[in-house]
């Protein structure tokens, strides 16, 4: 059966074309700075083999008319894949935010699609643009089954005394303010292939998700037990452009004392702060080039950044009850070694062994940096969204079903 897989962020789509059950990707695409001026689309047909990529600068006013402008290539009598949208089975749609409602991987209704736009709120740049990826899919893909998987589903399994917040409980009950989790859709992924590597079940691991935005999950037997972002995605570690945790005092003399408004405290902790707040830049690779010229405060952000990441590290383990592999994923997490080994360093009291030559290079996709003598694994795992959303949505729908 093939199944197309449809992740829409604020200003982004990213697709992947599946024959399942096979998980051959037939073709990956991005498009990029939709709703914004210089739009980009990169679309690579046979990713791996006789790979054949086409880019194109175009931009997109919204996610539906460069859905259907990717529908378009998809079935294009010359450079097409598939010969109409009849042929798609069913249509896998990412979604940020499933609240308490949604614990699993769900088939879209009417019902559905009217409790993800109840949760806006909670996801405001992501749900809105996931909801209309959905709205727009059926009508371009009538007789496929659509379906959703939340990013927040994975973190279902925690249990109360680590979602809960010590805050009067009508705040939870009546407006359900609690920590979530999100990226539960890669931390997933990479879990299930570290339990594989390892041939254990029942594996202790900590997933650290680190790009742009960066969060850490400890996972036992499968199940999520704690994650480090909450109600939202500014807590836990720091981030690109997100400050992480912080002493919510902070917001109060903002507002009190500088006279911050609440939406200027959000903007400037979301989206002014972590790592370009304290270098100037958000992406790594640029801090990395700027560490390079003596640029100390691109040296302090550095390691602060793995200082946090080592300290939820230990707090984990201890959640754990033991370790039996790190996993790191995401673009810093997959290709900076610096930052690898600097994570790594001084958990030797823990099992975590870091070999300097593995972690230096390396085949893409998975593989293990640490000692072989060490006890506890250090895995590289590709993030791989969409085809966890692929298999998800092929577990769910028996094949010729319709």
């Amino acid at each position: 059966m093939h199944v197309f897989v449809i992740n829409c962020g604020s200003s982004s789509l990213k697709y992947q074309l599946f024959r399942m059950p096979l998980e051959k990707p037939l073709c990956v695409g991005l498009v990029d700075r939709i709703g914004l001026d210089g739009g980009k689309w990169v679309h690579r047909v046979s990713p791996g083999a006789e790979e054949k990529s086409i880019e194109i600068n175009q931009s997109m006013a919204d996610h539906g008319t460069a859905l259907l402008e990717v529908v378009r290539l998809l079935t294009d009598p010359n450079a097409g894949l598939i010969k109409s949208t009849a042929e798609i089975d069913a249509v896998g749609h990412r979604v940020v935010h499933g609240g308490e409602t949604f614990a699993s991987t769900t088939r879209i209704t009417d019902e559905v699609k009217s409790k993800i736009r109840d949760l806006f709120s909670l996801a405001p740049l992501h749900n809105p643009a996931n909801l209309s990826g959905i709205e727009v899919a059926e009508k371009l893909f009538p007789g496929a089954i659509q379906v959703a998987v939340f990013d927040t589903a994975f973190h279902q399994s925690m249990p109360e005394v680590a979602f809960r917040y010590a805050i009067p409980r009508t705040f939870y009950t009546r407006e359900k303010i609690r920590a979530y989790g999100f990226h539960g859709t890669s931390h997933k992924y990479v879990t299930e292939q570290a339990g594989r590597l390892l041939n254990k079940t029942d594996a202790k691991l900590i997933s650290m998700h680190l790009g742009n935005g960066c969060s850490m999950t400890a996972v036992r037997g499968g199940r999520s037990l704690d994650t480090s972002m909450g109600f939202g995605p500014v807590g836990g570690l720091i981030m690109g452009t997100r400050s992480g945790d912080m002493d919510t005092a902070v917001i109060f003399h903002l507002i009190d004392q500088l006279k911050f408004s609440p939406s200027e405290v959000n903007e400037l902790l979301n989206k002014k702060s972590g790592m370009l707040g304290l270098t100037g830049y958000s992406d790594m690779r640029d801090i990395r080039q700027a560490m390079e010229k003596g640029d100390r405060e691109a040296q302090l952000a550095f390691h602060m950044y793995a200082y946090r990441i080592k300290k939820y590290i230990g707090a984990y383990t201890a959640v754990l009850n033991g370790l039996d592999a790190l996993i790191f994923t995401g673009g810093v997490g997959e290709h900076d070694e610096m930052m690898r080994q600097t994570i790594c360093s001084e958990l030797e009291y823990l099992g975590v062994c870091l070999d300097k030559g593995k972690n230096q290079s390396g085949p893409a996709g998975q593989r293990d940096i640490s000692r072989e003598d060490a006890p506890v694994r250090i895995f590289v795992i590709a993030a791989n969204e969409e085809l966890e959303i692929a298999r998800q949505c092929y577990a769910l729908i028996k094949p010729g079903e319709k």
